[in-house]
């Protein structure tokens, strides 16, 4: 579900819908950083503000506050002032002191005994250290501090070395989080505390060498098959035709057509695109800037991103002049891709599967498949393929043959259900004419540009 705006009282929290999967956020309309994290399980006040230093945003911290269960709306908002009011002045509101700056009060010294380090305290070192310098995404780390920092809340202040030494603690934990929030949260919450462990005790070798991690039983977890076959994308493609908002639709299209990920989809530009070579440069994918890539489109790909410039700039002219899939959002882009599964079945990685199901039924190689999708080749022999000699011929013939038969499913239906034919069915005959709707749009691009210059 989308995150929205209410006031918070105990009657409406009560009367928040529960998500199918995942979570969502219901944000106060009267006191600006004050929300409910919305779980299937559990609803936790939380606040988020910005630090500053010197006057500039350093960095955006997520503090929470307690579960709605265990207390009034009236007492986590008066908690939440008191929270944001301590961050705007530089201090972390769960600090180890009172008066230690927020910058600060996650590092560890280097003359500290391992026996003080605190779960917060390597928790910032391995942010810092480990996932913001080696470009971990904007998703990944939130992914990291919602674990450390809503599920293992209690345990933020308290040395690791216990954890070490009481292992059947984190077992317990591990039982617990599986109980109430699901067993792949609980797999993965515990993941990331057997990372952050192993990273403080590179520098810490005091610690218990054991990582209480390792006495967990792991919950099985089934590789998730939610792809759609040629026969299911009739149906799919009608409720997509149905959505609102187009830019929303043009990219749950590019998505399918793509096979990317949808986080690496948000943040595409308009510089991005290059209409020339028929390319799209996808700058942060995931594992960051190092496996950038360059995507190469079909022609209905390029008809899709000049339909997504084109609402684009029309319902959102300050937003499109910086990302090619706009929106009225603090990023300036779509920032929330999950839409209600009645309106919309499938969606994100659902449609991934569907790119790599549709790729062999059109009988592009698994090889291939994977350098379009952007996997890591296995083996010798895939280090020595040079992608971008295949990108401009192979690669792009592949790719049109997987976007022919995504839109040849359609069938009859392309040109006589009204919706689909108005949508899809007159940009698809105008393939012919590809080369003048390109150029209009670089124009219509550039002079944009101008404007705001």
């Amino acid at each position: 579900m989308a995150d929205i705006r209410i006031l918070l009282t105990d009657k409406t929290i009560a009367q928040l819908p529960t998500p199918k999967d995942g979570w969502y956020l219901a944000r106060d309309t009267e006191l600006k950083g004050f929300f409910v994290v919305v779980g299937k399980r559990k609803r936790t006040f939380t606040v988020q503000g910005d630090l500053r230093r010197d006057g500039k945003r350093a960095s955006s911290i997520r503090v929470s506050i307690g579960a709605t269960s265990e207390m009034s709306t009236r007492t986590a908002r008066a908690a939440a002032k008191e929270y944001l009011a301590q961050i705007s002045q530089g201090k972390h509101p769960k600090a180890v002191k009172e008066d230690q700056p927020a910058e600060t009060a996650g590092k560890v010294p280097n003359d500290m005994p391992a026996a003080e380090i605190t779960l917060r305290q390597a928790w910032q070192r391995y942010l810092e250290a480990h996932l913001i310098r080696k470009s971990g995404s904007e998703k990944t780390i939130s992914g990291y501090r919602d674990h450390v920092e809503r599920i293992f809340m209690e345990w933020l202040d308290i040395p690791l070395r216990e954890l070490g030494i009481d292992p059947a603690r984190v077992a317990e934990k591990h039982d617990e989080t599986t109980k109430t929030n699901g067993p792949y949260m609980a797999n993965g919450s515990m993941r990331t505390l057997r990372a952050i462990y192993n990273h403080a005790r590179k520098t810490k070798r005091s610690l218990p060498p054991d990582n209480p991690a390792d006495a967990v039983d792991w919950n099985h977890e089934e590789r998730r098959d939610t792809g759609m076959g040629a026969s299911d994308l009739k149906g799919w493609f009608t409720q997509l035709a149905a959505l609102e908002n187009p830019v929303r639709r043009e990219f749950h299209l590019f998505t399918l057509l793509s096979g990317s990920r949808p986080t690496a989809l948000q943040e595409v530009k308009p510089a991005h695109i290059n209409f020339r070579r028929r390319t799209l440069h996808i700058s942060k994918p995931k594992g960051g800037g190092k496996r950038a890539f360059d995507i190469p489109l079909s022609r209905e790909m390029i008809l899709c991103l000049i339909r997504a410039l084109r609402f684009g700039s029309k319902m959102y002219p300050t937003q499109a002049q910086k990302w090619v899939f706009p929106a009225d959002s603090d990023s300036e882009h779509i920032a929330e891709t999950r839409e209600d599964r009645d309106t919309l079945s499938k969606w994100g990685n659902d449609l991934r599967q569907t790119f790599r199901t549709i790729a062999t039924a059109a009988g592009v190689s698994e090889f291939d498949a994977k350098l379009l999708m952007n996997h890591s080749i296995p083996g010798v022999n895939a280090g020595y393929v040079t992608r971008h000699k295949l990108l401009e011929d192979h690669l792009r013939s592949q790719q049109q043959a997987i976007s022919t038969a995504v839109l040849s499913a359609l069938g009859k239906s392309l040109t006589e259900d009204a919706a689909l034919r108005d949508w899809l069915g007159r940009g698809t005959s105008r393939c012919a004419t590809l080369g003048v709707e390109m150029r209009r749009v670089d124009l219509d691009r550039e002079q944009g540009i101008r404007r705001a210059a």
